[in-house]
């Protein structure tokens, strides 16, 4: 790490959830992305490198289409796209910040974003820019969760942000359903599978812990929470192996 850098992460790959980007409706909520992007911008100019992975949820889930009759296959690709929203929405309020901005995409679209090349995505993080990954892992049946700690691996991150929505991190129980649920400040990842404490995809964490890469669950509801998360700051529930 450099002395440029204060903080215990020099690269960080951060979990957006896509439902907060639409502020609790269908489609994105202007304000609510302007208020995201400033505060990675706050980050980005304490010399944090960060790359993102947008959710869909504001626009599509696959496996909610597929209870209503859909395709699985079908209803995922057509999540995938709904990342890909949120990533323009977010590069462009990225960019009005000051803070240049690439996306990437696992599914070719040349018009709209750069097709994701992980050493292409190492350089633009090396100069500065924040990274945004789309169109999850461009296959059906992988969740954005299993996505983000896989490009965090690739992209040789420190750690892996996992920012939810309505939940601040991981609980015993799920304290939507059970009043007495209890947060836990640290957990490892061999605990949170056998407890099958679901905040997070089991895959996702099956990953980060083969590869010993920390992982953080926090709320995005609060006051400054994603910057708070990206510089290191004591927030939600540090997950580790």
């Amino acid at each position: 790490m450099s002395d440029e850098t204060p903080t215990p992460y020099r690269r960080v790959l951060l979990k957006l959830s896509g439902e907060a980007f639409g502020g609790g409706k269908v489609g994105v909520a202007p304000d609510v992305v302007r208020g995201i992007a400033e505060q990675i911008a706050a980050a980005v100019r304490e010399g944090i490198q960060v790359a993102i992975v947008v959710g869909g949820g504001n626009f599509f889930r696959g496996a909610q289409l597929q209870e209503q009759g859909m395709d699985r296959t079908r209803a995922d690709y057509m999540g995938m796209l709904g990342t890909v929203m949120n990533c323009l929405a977010l590069q462009d309020f990225l960019e009005d910040a000051g803070v240049d901005t690439r996306v990437q995409t696992a599914i070719t679209m040349g018009q709209v974003a750069e097709a994701y090349i992980p050493r292409r995505a190492i350089r633009h993080l090396e100069k500065g820019r924040v990274v945004i990954f789309g169109a999850g892992a461009g296959m059906p049946f992988f969740s954005t969760d299993t996505v983000s700690a896989q490009r965090a691996l690739e992209i040789k991150c420190d750690a892996v942000l996992m920012s939810k929505n309505g939940v601040d991190g991981v609980y015993d129980s799920d304290p939507r359903t059970n009043p007495d649920a209890r947060k836990l400040e640290r957990v490892t990842y061999e605990e949170a599978i056998q407890q099958d404490l679901k905040v997070v995809d089991a895959a996702a964490f099956s990953l980060c812990r083969e590869n010993e890469l920390p992982m953080v669950v926090f709320g995005m509801e609060g006051e400054g929470n994603v910057t708070r998360a990206l510089l290191g700051e004591s927030i939600g529930t540090v997950v580790h192996a």
